[in-house]
């Protein structure tokens, strides 16, 4: 006991007598900065903007694209003129337009192509703010279209009126919920 006692008031003397100067220097931290330039886990550097479009192609889009095994197609339209449209083919150019390369993906609207015109290359899209809108015979999505009424058709007996159509009933909207009751108009309780 007594020399663990002595062992540990020489240790705090010990401690008391470092100086300074025997005490390790705080390290510079430029000798981190090779590791930091070649590392493997930088942090991603910001994703760079494309290159502007070439002039021959400010206003063109993808408007159909399709594999076939004589050669992939594409249509390109323009937005700024209606009347515009190139059907290309990897085969040969058409009017100076030609096709350089394809993308091809799985998500529609997705395939991006590239074009060349001139020795200029363009990448063009599919135009997303026509992928959205509904398509002129079909109804946009959660509405229902009008039913026709029940209409003789040529053939039938025009004294024996058609079947009725099958119309879906409503749906509700929760169906947990219990409807509450309530009393009839003029019945006293």
């Amino acid at each position: 006991m007594k020399s663990a006692f002595s062992m540990s008031i020489f240790v705090v003397i010990a401690i008391l007598n470092a100086r300074a100067e025997d005490l390790p220097t705080k390290l510079n931290f430029d000798r981190y900065k090779g590791m930091l330039d070649h590392s493997p886990f930088a942090v991603a550097s910001a994703v760079v903007a494309p290159a502007a479009t070439p002039n021959f192609a400010k206003d063109l889009y993808v408007a159909n694209a399709a594999k076939s095994p004589d050669g992939d197609m594409v249509t390109i339209a323009s937005s700024a003129d209606k009347e515009f449209k190139k059907y290309l083919t990897t085969k040969n150019p058409i009017d100076g337009y030609g096709i350089a390369s394809i993308e091809w993906s799985d998500k529609v609207g997705e395939t991006k192509v590239t074009i060349s015109k001139d020795g200029q290359f363009a990448t063009l899209t599919f135009n997303q703010s026509i992928l959205t809108q509904p398509m002129p015979n079909k109804p946009a999505p959660g509405v229902v279209p009008p039913q026709p009424p029940n209409i003789q058709r040529p053939g039938q007996n025009p004294g024996v009126p058609g079947p009725t159509p099958h119309v879906r009933g409503t749906i509700q909207r929760n169906p947990q919920a219990v409807p509450v009751p309530t009393p009839p108009q003029g019945v006293e309780q």
